[in-house]
């Protein structure tokens, strides 16, 4: 006999210093008896507690970790991510690619995990339009937004039994990677200035990422 949802041993994992994480984990706290919650960076190490968690339902939570096949194969129920980027768009860096391609639709995906990121069969998917004015940093925001509203409706269904949605809905590319976005960031001499000016639009976030380099030397664009 399956125990009841709210007995279940969950794992989640979110973004560090992020308010829609926190709400999210928060409410994990409050519906699930026996939550393991860690938060942290790309740049953290998963701590053992993390590395050895055994239960149900594993949730990634925007966050950037890449996580071992052998911790998902813990995950009795599910393992799941809440991805800021539409079927589009799997990987790192996608609101800033989906920028830089002029996009006029955008969304965030929910989905199982596989040792590959962003591979897995989907479960949900929230669109939205994009507009000229829209910049990474206003687009990245109304992901978190929707993540949080597609994170509460997968979890009620959960609490209340029923089996996790189906999308028939499927990635469409290769996940991008942390190297492309790096090239993005990159200006390099010979580029036409609409060139230019697409991949500072679309490497800004709260500040410019955008770079240029001569010879050893990264000179780095300022605000």
């Amino acid at each position: 006999m399956m125990k009841h949802p709210q007995e279940f041993r969950v794992l989640f994992l979110g973004k560090k210093d992020n308010l829609f994480a926190e709400r999210a984990a928060d409410f994990i706290s409050r519906h699930f008896r026996h939550p393991v919650i860690f938060f942290g960076t790309r740049h953290d190490k998963l701590p053992a507690e993390v590395l050895n968690w055994e239960g149900d339902l594993l949730i990634s939570f925007i966050s950037s970790w890449i996580i071992p096949e052998t911790l998902l194969h813990h995950a009795s129920y599910a393992a799941i991510n809440f991805h800021p980027g539409s079927p589009e768009y799997p990987g790192t860096g996608c609101t800033n690619f989906a920028i830089y391609n002029g996009e006029t639709e955008y969304g965030v995906t929910c989905h199982y995990m596989k040792a590959t990121v962003d591979t897995g069969n989907i479960i949900a998917v929230k669109r939205f339009s994009l507009q000229q004015e829209d910049t990474v940093y206003s687009v990245t925001q109304h992901c978190y937004g929707l993540i949080e509203e597609l994170f509460y409706e997968i979890m009620d269904g959960i609490l209340q039994g029923r089996s996790l949605p189906s999308s028939p809905e499927q990635w469409k590319r290769k996940p991008y990677t942390r190297k492309q976005l790096d090239e993005l960031c990159c200006i390099k001499p010979g580029m036409t200035e609409d060139e230019i000016e697409r991949r500072i639009k679309a490497t800004t976030y709260k500040g410019p990422w955008a770079y240029t380099k001569i010879g050893s030397k990264i000179f780095k664009l300022q605000p």
